[in-house]
């Protein structure tokens, strides 16, 4: 697991709403259970499709440059379910994302997606990140509340 000076953990314990790039509307793939794990846990999840207007019944935006001021203000974590080629472009938007709205954001990358120039670009920009490494992995070995 890639990570800058932040634990998953601490990450998931401070940080309660998460904008997930490349939330999917089926029910089959990770990027729509594992959000869905998430905000039944209480997180709040803003889904991020351009090909959908809804995903999990919220409402979906097609890019992190599209949330609006009030939403974007908001976001805690940007959570990527997209190809590892892609990460340094979301990498760069996140930098956007968090001169735009003046909140901290952590990036984070999940199981199997790992990039080298977009920890580069997180880095130059201060923005912390947790790559190749699943949220709701995390809650449940972490997090979850033992039976």
């Amino acid at each position: 697991m890639g990570s800058s000076d932040i634990s998953p953990v601490e990450v998931m314990k401070k940080h309660r709403v998460i904008a997930v790039v490349g939330a999917s509307k089926n029910p089959e793939k990770d990027a729509y259970t594992v959000p869905a794990y998430l905000r039944d846990h209480g997180y709040t999840i803003i889904p991020i499709n351009p090909t959908t207007d809804t995903v999990l019944g919220m409402r979906a935006y097609p890019g992190l440059r599209e949330l609006p001021p009030s939403v974007a203000s908001e976001v805690d974590v940007v959570n990527v379910f997209r190809p590892s080629e892609e990460l340094p472009e979301i990498a760069r938007q996140t930098v956007e994302l968090r001169n735009r709205s003046g909140q901290q954001v952590v990036f984070w990358a999940q199981l199997g997606l790992e990039n080298d120039e977009a920890k580069k670009i997180l880095e130059a920009n201060g923005v912390p990140y947790v790559m190749n490494a699943c949220m709701r992995v995390v809650h449940q070995l972490h997090l979850a509340k033992r039976g």
